[in-house]
């Protein structure tokens, strides 16, 4: 199967062209000062984020497009009115009106030819493809899958039907699935509701997360049991999915990631500058061995990155395998002050700069601990969705220090996994300000 090599240079590669085009027509239409260009461009991209307006898929219709657009220039409008007034400048009428004519215009038309090349992309390469199966058998998936098949300008390739009623048309049944899915490295799953169990909706749900597929339920007039399902259809066939990780739509991530970046940059100006050397000096005095501690640990996707940490401990063999416990002997004195003041996580603030790390997310854990609870707990495998963070919603409530019993892990990951699902840079704040209110109140879990 050939897979998306590039689908993930789709999106910042439109935000990149529409930029352009609106900072091209603000300079021709409204002014040539940098700044007011600036605030032009600012406008665009918050309002692009509140509309959501790259929440554009291969199925989408045409005129949800047009009106997504129409939506956005014509909020983009007010602002720039509102912005040259508050400024007290005045710009002709006629400019602006030119201007919202013409961006509108441009930009749908560049969208929508490019939204028809992919059409024609994936027929004349058969490439850009989505792999899909369906689980059920009954005139809705018949429809859905006479869908994929006659469409191929969507892109999507049917691979078989799974279900337990023995129908000639089905590849297996739904057991067989799972290994089907993960052998012929299927991208989406789609579900008729009214054939399945509410444990087996539960079952293939957990299944989808835990190794990173895209599970999609046919609607039909079943209870579901998740709240804030996205409603789309496939021609005629109604089609409802799971919402997705916030983190993963390309606008919200550079909005974290200028924020990481920021807030790194000012920790290590204004604080590790002259911080560090105070440190690695009472570590010297202390103890011999590397002011830093580097560890591997699995970041986004499972990758591998050396995370930093003033040394805290006496040098040992056991560091890598063996997490800190309460009275640890292996902790020296100024090891003991840094960790309950949670000082010898600030290297990290390097990490988050080098794009290893980001300041707010799940903490990563001993390698040792991943490889041994990932196919233990329960969605374990979704905190690695994103880059791990210095702090994390588990940490500021309550559950931080030694992981001694399964419950201690199964509660942290509840917490990691509800950040992941509902992030917002907001909540990232909030817990920011709470980890300051804790480090000034100390934790007995730091040790």
């Amino acid at each position: 199967m050939q897979k998306r090599r590039y689908s993930k240079f789709i999106r910042p590669f439109l935000y990149s062209i529409d930029l352009l085009i609106v900072s091209v027509l603000s300079y021709l239409f409204l002014s040539k000062n940098i700044v007011d260009i600036g605030f032009i461009l600012l406008f665009w991209f918050t309002l692009s984020v509140l509309i959501s307006i790259y929440a554009i898929y291969r199925f989408t219709k045409i005129v949800k497009i047009i009106t997504l657009f129409f939506k956005q220039t014509i909020l983009l409008t007010l602002f720039i009115f509102t912005y040259y007034y508050i400024k007290g400048e005045f710009i002709p009428y006629d400019n602006i009106i030119k201007y919202f004519i013409i961006l509108l215009v441009v930009i749908n038309v560049w969208r929508l030819c490019l939204f028809q090349f992919f059409k024609k992309y994936r027929i004349m390469t058969g490439s850009n493809n989505v792999y899909v199966v369906i689980i059920g058998v009954n005139d809705s998936t018949k429809r859905l899958k006479s869908f994929f098949m006659n469409s191929p300008e969507y892109g999507y390739r049917f691979e078989g039907y799974f279900s337990d009623k023995g129908d000639p048309l089905v590849t297996g049944k739904i057991e067989d699935s799972y290994d089907f899915i993960l052998n012929k490295n299927i991208d989406e799953v789609y579900c008729s509701i009214k054939e399945l169990t509410d444990d087996q909706i539960k079952k293939l749900i957990v299944f989808c997360e835990n190794n990173l597929k895209t599970i999609r339920f046919i609607a039909d007039d079943k209870e579901l049991f998740s709240k804030n399902l996205q409603l789309d259809y496939y021609n005629l066939t109604p089609i409802v999915s799971l919402p997705e990780i916030p983190l993963h739509n390309p606008l919200k991530a550079i909005i974290k990631r200028l924020f990481d970046i920021t807030f790194s940059l000012v920790v290590i100006i204004l604080l590790l500058s002259w911080l560090i050397p105070i440190i690695a000096i009472l570590i010297k005095l202390e103890s011999k061995g590397p002011i830093f501690f580097k560890q591997y640990r699995y970041g986004v996707d499972y990758k591998l990155f050396l995370c930093y940490k003033f040394r805290s401990m006496i040098a040992n063999e056991n560091s890598d395998s063996q997490p800190a416990s309460k009275n640890d002997a292996r902790v020296t004195r100024i090891g003991k002050f840094i960790r309950r003041t949670s000082v010898d996580e600030l290297p990290q603030f390097f990490n988050v700069l080098f794009g290893e790390m980001s300041v707010v997310g799940p903490r990563p854990l001993l390698m040792r601990q991943t490889e041994d609870y990932k196919d233990k707990i329960r969605k374990f495998v979704v905190r690695h969705n994103i880059k791990p963070g210095i702090t994390g919603l588990a940490q500021v409530s309550g559950c931080r220090g030694e992981i001694e019993t399964n419950k201690d892990i199964i509660n942290r990951v509840k917490y990691d996994i509800f950040y992941v699902e509902n992030w917002s840079l907001l909540l990232d704040i909030n817990i920011i300000s709470q980890t300051a209110l804790d480090i000034l109140k100390g934790d007995e879990k730091a040790y």
